[in-house]
């Protein structure tokens, strides 16, 4: 970078990409600092080698973006009973709207016991009722069923 080119003539790539041409690299260092910008070695392989005219920091920066991990969808479990009060479930629904502008998959686990088990149906569209609310910024990808002594639904950010 700038001083540490020891070459005695580079290709020169200006900010935008275009060609400068080959010059010394003191005459590069001159155009670049004319901008503002730094000049560093891109190809130092190539003959002659090749030099971009650029912000180093700013290119530093975009590199370590890049090396970065990217966040994985998470599913996230929400638990119900059939008799959850409204304040609780709207509590749970606002939860469920903060993972999903997130990314992440929320699914909902409606828990039954004793003589619920005997009124899946009616809880499957209780469930649906109750979840409509999420329809606005989540598609439904697992409508309620019974599964166990639950019931399951799963919602998918859009």
């Amino acid at each position: 970078m700038n001083r540490e080119i020891r070459f005695p003539s580079i290709r020169v790539i200006g900010p935008e990409g275009e060609q400068l041409g080959i010059m010394s690299p003191d005459e590069a260092r001159q155009i670049a600092a004319d901008q503002g910008l730094d000049l560093v070695e891109v190809a130092p392989e190539a003959r002659p080698p090749v030099c971009k005219i650029m912000d180093y920091g700013k290119y530093r920066y975009e590199m370590s973006k890049r090396t970065k991990p990217q966040k994985t969808a998470k599913l996230k479990t929400i638990k119900l009973r059939p008799k959850t009060g409204e304040h609780d479930l709207e509590t749970k629904l606002t939860h469920a709207r903060k993972f999903l502008a997130e990314g992440d998959r929320v699914k909902f686990v409606m828990r039954l016991r004793g003589r619920e088990n005997a009124y899946i149906d009616r809880w499957c569209e209780v469930l649906i009722k109750d979840l409509a609310a999420l329809n606005d910024i989540a598609n439904m990808s697992v409508r309620p069923r019974p599964e166990g002594r639950a019931i399951i639904a799963q919602y998918d950010p859009k």
